[in-house]
Formats: C-alpha cells, sequence, structure tokens
C-alpha cells in the first residue's frame, strides 16, 4: 500500500472514531452531518483563498464532527465542553497536538472570536494559529447555514473577488430568516480572515 493510500485509510479510521464518539455522546447527528458536508464544500471552494492541503480538510472533517458534542452536558457554553471533551477523551486517535487544532477549530463555531489571551489559541504556534483561523471561519460559516436544524442549504456555489466572496445557495422550501440572520452573523470571522466582506444569496429550489 502506498503512502498516499496508508494516510486515507489512516484519515478513514480517525473520522469513524469521530462519529462513534459523537453517537455515544448523543450529537444532534443529522444537523452535525449537514454542517460537515457544508464545511467541507467551503473549503474545496475557497482552496484559492485558504490554500490548505488535505491534513487541514481532514482536521476541518473531524471538527465538524464534533462540534456539537459538548450539548451532552448541556447547550450553555457547550463549545467549551466540546474543547475539553476533545482535549481529555481517549476514545480519539489524536495526538495532543491534533487534538488542541481540532478542539480550537470546532470552539469557534460559535461565541466569541479566537483571541491571544484564549489559552487554546496562545498555546498553538503561529503558523497554526493561521490554519486554525481559516478553518475555524468555514466551520462557523457552515453551522450559521444550518442554523435551525433543518437541512435546507441542498448546494452552495462560491465566487471570490479581491472585495468579495458570494455564497450562492439553493434551498428547499423558502429561506428561514434565523438562518439567513445566523448565517449573515456566522461569516463575521470569514471577512476578518480573508479582508473580504461576505455576501449570502438564497435561491429556492421549490
Amino acid at each position: 500500500m502506498d503512502t498516499r493510500a496508508n494516510v486515507i485509510t489512516t484519515q478513514e479510521s480517525t473520522v469513524q472514531a469521530c462519529i462513534r464518539l459523537a453517537q455515544s455522546l448523543e450529537y444532534p447527528a443529522e444537523h452535525t452531518h449537514q454542517v460537515t458536508r457544508l464545511a467541507l464544500q467551503l473549503f474545496d471552494e475557497l482552496q484559492d483563498l485558504h490554500g490548505l492541503g488535505e491534513v487541514e480538510r481532514h482536521w476541518l472533517q473531524c471538527a465538524s464532527l464534533l462540534h456539537d458534542i459538548g450539548c451532552v452536558e448541556g447547550w450553555k457554553g457547550h463549545h467549551k465542553t466540546t474543547l475539553r471533551i476533545i482535549q481529555t477523551t481517549q476514545l480519539l486517535p489524536f495526538t495532543s497536538k491534533e487534538r488542541l487544532i481540532i478542539g480550537t477549530i470546532a470552539r469557534y463555531h460559535r461565541k466569541s472570536l479566537p483571541e491571544a489571551k484564549h489559552d487554546h489559541f496562545a498555546a498553538l504556534e503561529a503558523e497554526e494559529q493561521s490554519r486554525v483561523l481559516a478553518l475555524s471561519a468555514i466551520l462557523r460559516l457552515a453551522d450559521g447555514l444550518d442554523s435551525t436544524h433543518q437541512g435546507r442549504v441542498q448546494a452552495i456555489e462560491v465566487e471570490a473577488t479581491k472585495k468579495k466572496i458570494t455564497i450562492a445557495c439553493a434551498i428547499k422550501s423558502i429561506a428561514a430568516i434565523e438562518e439567513e440572520i445566523a448565517a449573515a452573523k456566522k461569516s463575521d470571522l470569514m471577512e476578518k480572515v480573508f479582508h473580504r466582506s461576505v455576501n449570502i444569496h438564497w435561491k429556492s429550489l421549490a
């Protein structure tokens, strides 16, 4: 088996471990997999901007699958609980650095943006912080696109120019106003990271 095949096999095994952990903590499965799908689509569509590779895409996938596992201890502060679980559980085959990176990406899917005063973010090297910022921005927006947990967004198309990122969302039925508000709000980190305004358009497939 060649090196690339080994990497793919290892990544698939890790993804399954993430899913098993999430299932054991009674995660919101439909929402989680919708957010993961959208996050990976955004990653691929924004490739020319972030320039990240397969390793980072895998981190994003794992963080997306785990982002809501903290809800097992209650909704309030669940993003922080998620980080703690990822860092301490024995059920994930990550190194301590991978736990820190993936946990930090998942932690920033809601509430405050990354800051140097946050111990877990400050513990990363500058180059790692840069990658975490980009991946957190993607996960944060993907979560906003499914804020109602109803899986409305069927497909997305992204166009990036020097000044803005335009995201066209094909949706089933009409967009919920809550989703429009949440997606706009959660584009904040993406605007900061990529130095572009983010414009989201909704088109009904009905």
